[in-house]
């Protein structure tokens, strides 16, 4: 039921600004732009589901933009330079997200050091190891990856079917897997979590190797969208996967979120951006926009915290 309310909550939100922007602006509810705005939220999806997962057990991972960029220079170059063809080069960048964030959970859990500030060196090491990769240019892929965008559905494309099969999965596992419920129990007291038998370095090490691996999938799609890899792209993908999972009530403080509400949180940024940019909204006033969304998201978040608390 308390999911339930939290769905409804944020539908809410969402028709209010999708009701608002539709007046505002003649073209907004039309199909057309509707169908660009889902096609464009697979890859943000993706991370933000990973963002959740790593946000519930306490930790918060600032290099999956990073991860994002070198995984598509990993294809991009598995695809020109080395001339691969893409069935041994989409599990190759595979790898290599994953294996970054499974390096930051090892890390992290090895030294006991703060996963925000192993995050950050990754995010470093990954945005500088894209630029050698690429040799700080963008590598044009064109139809090596232009195929798989073909496939479609009413004009959705097969990414974003690909995108919501992992949101179901993702909660699926979160509401109803033993080990779902131990990452909420992991992030609400790790050493609660551990004495009642959890391996919880096990568990943390999986999770960044997961978001990771979301973030390498979310760099596919991006390559195909833009038929290039960019050692650029995947900027602010690490604030906007935060800022999504926060809108949707994940808490910063661990132990509570939910994948299905990390969607509405990317769907309200979505519209929020598109919306205010369809009415004209310089570029400067729709950052400060989002700010002042996410901020009032913490605000709400912290004051849950309190209650809760409050209420033992």
């Amino acid at each position: 039921m308390r999911h339930f309310l939290n769905y409804l909550g944020l539908a809410a939100v969402l028709g209010v600004l999708i009701a608002i922007f539709g007046v505002k602006s003649e073209h907004f509810l039309s199909s057309g732009n509707f169908i660009v705005l889902a096609n464009q939220i697979p890859e943000a999806l993706l991370i933000a589901i990973g963002m959740t997962f790593v946000l519930i057990i306490g930790g918060i991972d600032l290099s999956v933009g990073a991860v994002l960029a070198l995984s598509g220079a990993v294809l991009g170059v598995a695809l020109v330079n080395w001339g691969l063809p893409l069935f041994v080069a989409v599990p190759l960048t595979l790898a290599a997200g994953t294996a970054c964030g499974l390096v930051n959970g090892l890390v992290s859990v090895r030294w006991r050091l703060p996963s925000f500030i192993v995050t950050l060196g990754m995010m470093e090491l990954a945005r500088g190891a894209a630029y050698q990769l690429t040799d700080q240019q963008t590598l044009y892929i064109g139809q090596q990856v232009d195929g798989l965008l073909d496939f479609n559905v009413f004009g959705l494309s097969f990414m974003l079917f690909m995108a919501l099969g992992v949101l179901v999965g993702a909660q699926v596992f979160l509401s109803h897997t033993v080990w779902g419920r131990g990452l909420f129990a992991l992030g609400a007291n790790e050493e609660v979590a551990r004495l009642s038998g959890l391996n919880t370095n096990k568990m943390k090490v999986l999770v960044f190797g997961a978001s990771g691996f979301l973030a390498a999938l979310a760099s596919v799609i991006l390559c195909a969208r833009l038929s290039s890899a960019d050692p650029n792209m995947g900027t602010g993908y690490e604030l906007q996967a935060i800022a999504a999972a926060v809108i949707g009530g994940t808490s910063l403080l661990g132990g509570r979120g939910s994948a299905v509400c990390s969607f509405f949180g990317v769907a309200i940024i979505a519209v929020l951006e598109s919306g205010l940019t369809q009415i004209a909204v310089e570029d400067p006033v729709k950052r400060m926009v989002t700010g002042v969304v996410i901020v009032l998201a913490v605000i709400l978040d912290y004051y849950r915290s309190r209650m809760k608390t409050a209420k033992g």
